[in-house]
């Protein structure tokens, strides 16, 4: 081991995994999914924790304190200055998010979301890995560089705390920090995955999102099942004839032309890479039940439906009681959480506004349909990598990893980066992360594999210093 990676080694061990233990028992969910937040104070203990944290680090100049804004969840902006006078214009961002989501069912025998528990090189909890390690691995990134004597430009380091609903605060508080954002030259976030433990995974697109609840009704309270029906239509009969409009469900293909997109070849190319890289199809890391097979075999039509093609997720539902309580009701009421990821260059406003087109005209007997959107946010699709940073990215991942970086889309969505790719065009991006294809993010068993976080912890390092000298 180098001198970087054993400090790095130690924090992490004796420092970043006690408090993230801490901090996993915190059920700060995000705000999508706590509408009384700011009374429950998880996200204010969660925010503190992080804070704290950050103060004690042994950072020469480094200044943090919480921006808020009535109404909006919090923001931690943590700034350090250029080692040198000559850096002092140059900006690098800094980005992670501490809100989670919610529990999920399905956790096995002795773990649970808000339960923290260290097997190996694991540590098992709701946001741990999606996104709780960030803010400790870049604080510690920039430490372990300076006590190795290496330069880096100004540091901005943002931990927002309203991701998982799609990061609705985060516009306002751009706005807010003003000139204070300055223009960045390079972004790091460490909100993303990695397709395996051997390399520095970066990705280069991300999709966007529209998430909102369809709901039918056709009675004002529920009837007599017997009685009922034959006159009066299923409310969960029409919303499936409304579904048949956007997804076919046969398929699995999205009918709307407007959450579509051209592939560009260079990312059909980079999935072609990817695909011949990996051990197997990116289709074998996820927990099939019986014998249920993936939507398509071929490994590189398995990256692109889950980075370039839109798709359709049933997140939720309302108007079900439990069949242990379910009596011979015809039910009033049907409601569905739809989720839609979208390919990285579609506007989600025009994508959500062709959604609730498709769903609420013209209904089935005259019944009453409401679409009512609750997050979305845009994909993201990086820019060419500027040399001195492609080399950066194969010299750090070597370092740390004993391998080349290689690249990867992702199919989740992380707001900021859409954002900030309209904002600073001529911006140079790395989106990395510690998530491992089984870490699970968002459902049960989320882990966070720590040897993962401490390579990529010690890639960021190198990355800051590789910026201030080219």
């Amino acid at each position: 081991m180098t001198a970087i990676s054993e400090h790095i080694a130690e924090v992490w061990d004796h420092d970043i995994v006690p408090t993230l233990t801490r901090y996993i028992t915190i059920p700060n969910v995000s705000a999508s999914y706590d509408a009384d937040w700011q009374a429950h104070g998880h996200m204010e203990e969660a925010v503190q924790l992080v804070l704290g944290w950050i103060a004690a680090r042994d950072v020469p100049g480094l200044t943090v304190d919480v921006q808020r804004i009535d109404g909006r969840t919090p923001l931690i902006v943590a700034e350090v200055p250029a080692t040198r006078p000559e850096l002092a214009d140059r900006t690098v961002l800094l980005y992670g998010h501490l809100d989670k989501q919610p529990e999920m069912t399905g956790w096995r025998d002795g773990l649970g979301p808000w339960t923290p528990v260290l097997e190996g090189d694991k540590l098992y909890g709701r946001g741990g890995a999606d996104d709780g390690y960030a803010a400790f691995a870049s604080l510690l990134a920039i430490e372990a560089g300076v006590r190795e004597g290496w330069d880096h430009a100004r540091l901005l380091v943002l931990i927002e705390a309203s991701e998982e609903s799609g990061s609705p605060d985060l516009p306002a508080h751009l706005e807010a920090l003003g000139p204070r954002l300055g223009t960045p030259e390079l972004v790091v976030c460490l909100d993303s995955g990695a397709a395996d433990a051997e390399h520095l995974w970066v990705t280069t697109s991300l999709r966007g999102l529209v998430g909102g609840v369809l709901t039918v009704d056709v009675l004002e309270a529920g009837a007599h099942s017997g009685v009922a029906s034959g006159v009066v239509p299923s409310s969960f009969r029409i919303i499936r004839a409304l579904l048949d409009r956007v997804e076919d469900a046969r398929t699995g293909e999205i009918l709307l032309p407007e959450l579509h997109a051209d592939i560009p070849a260079d990312r059909r190319a980079e999935a072609e890479q990817t695909a011949a890289t990996l051990p197997g199809p990116v289709a074998h890391e996820y927990p099939w039940a019986g014998a249920t097979r993936p939507m398509a075999d071929d490994p590189v039509e398995q990256i692109l439906a889950r980075t370039w093609r839109p798709t359709l997720s049933y997140v939720g539902a309302d108007g079900f009681p439990p069949n242990s309580r379910a009596g011979n009701v015809l039910r009033p009421s049907t409601s569905l959480g739809l989720s839609f990821r979208l390919p990285p260059t579609v506007d989600p406003a025009l994508a959500g506004a062709a959604v609730a087109r498709a769903l609420t005209t013209d209904v089935p007997y005259g019944a009453t349909a409401t679409f009512t959107a609750n997050h979305s946010g845009p994909g993201w699709n990086a820019p060419s990598f500027a040399p001195w940073l492609r080399a950066a990215l194969d010299e750090a991942s070597t370092a740390a990893f004993g391998q080349p970086a290689n690249t990867l889309g992702e199919g989740g969505t992380i707001p900021f980066m859409g954002m900030l790719g309209e904002m600073f065009p001529d911006a140079q991006f790395v989106i990395t992360g510690a998530l491992l294809p089984d870490s699970n993010a968002h459902g049960p068993d989320e882990y966070l594999p720590i040897d993962v976080g401490k390579h990529v912890t010690e890639c960021v390092a190198r990355l800051l210093a590789a910026h201030a000298a080219h």
